[in-house]
């Protein structure tokens, strides 16, 4: 059986920063493939560079050299307005802190990407509801982000990382501002979505956390120092409650 195509290839990343005559070497050589439906961790202590790694993956920052092709796109030639583009066509972001618009419903938090991308406002609600659906947010969908736990907030988030399509969803801490038994039913989101074809790059400190990805790529020091599968894949259970 073919491998699947490779989504994200990054090759001798190195990103170094200066301010005046020193220099900090946030990433030293960093080569790895991930493949389209893979579910990979990126794991790391704090300094590790694994931050810096995010902020490449997610076309947020470019290297000082090396090659990072993503979904067939040379990310590290582009200007700053395609970097933006990449950002809104390929990369569907879940963040710690949630970033959801206070005050506004989950619905038109999860339409907001669609709108900016000109998607008709039916077409879009009908997509943003599908995804409420998908992360057991149904009966929330007119809530307001302040109406909301921190667990639900975050299932807001990931509906709307889905809005687009992306090619790859990059979750960065997704469990950091949750408590234990939420991280719990968030993981089993992502598993849910991984079982269903969606790429899913997590960046986390939590090897709990890490251990429900497939594959956990290990980096110290800025370097990598070790990829291996995952083995916490139990069947984690989806709940649909309030919490």
């Amino acid at each position: 059986m073919p491998s699947a195509p490779s989504i994200i290839d990054v090759s001798h990343l190195r990103k170094v920063y200066r301010m005046g005559d020193i220099e900090t070497v946030a990433l030293q050589d960093i080569s790895f493939t991930i493949r389209k439906g893979e579910f990979v961790a990126i794991m790391g202590p704090s300094g590790s560079g694994k931050s810096t790694l995010m902020h490449i993956l997610g076309a947020l920052d470019l290297p000082t050299s090396g090659t990072y092709i993503l979904d067939g796109e040379n990310v590290e030639r582009l200007s700053e307005d395609d970097l933006a583009d990449i950002r809104n066509r390929k990369i569907g972001f879940v963040f710690q802190a949630f970033n959801l618009l206070p005050r506004t419903t989950a619905l038109k938090n999860v339409t907001l990407p669609m709108m900016y991308a000109g998607i008709p406002k039916p077409e879009r609600e009908d997509t943003a509801k599908k995804f409420l659906e998908l992360v057991g947010l149904g009966n929330r969908m007119y809530h307001t982000s302040n109406q909301i736990s921190g667990g639900q907030q975050q299932r807001v988030a990931i509906a709307r990382a889905l809005a687009l399509n992306p090619a790859i969803i990059l979750a960065d801490e997704p469990t950091g501002n949750i408590a234990s038994a939420q991280a719990e039913e968030i993981m089993a989101i992502f598993q849910k979505l991984n079982s269903e074809g969606h790429t899913i790059v997590m960046i986390t400190h939590e090897p709990d956390i890490a251990e429900h990805a497939k594959r956990i790529i290990h980096v110290r020091d800025g370097v990598i120092v070790d990829d291996s599968s995952g083995h916490k894949q139990r069947k984690a259970v989806l709940h649909h409650g309030t919490d």
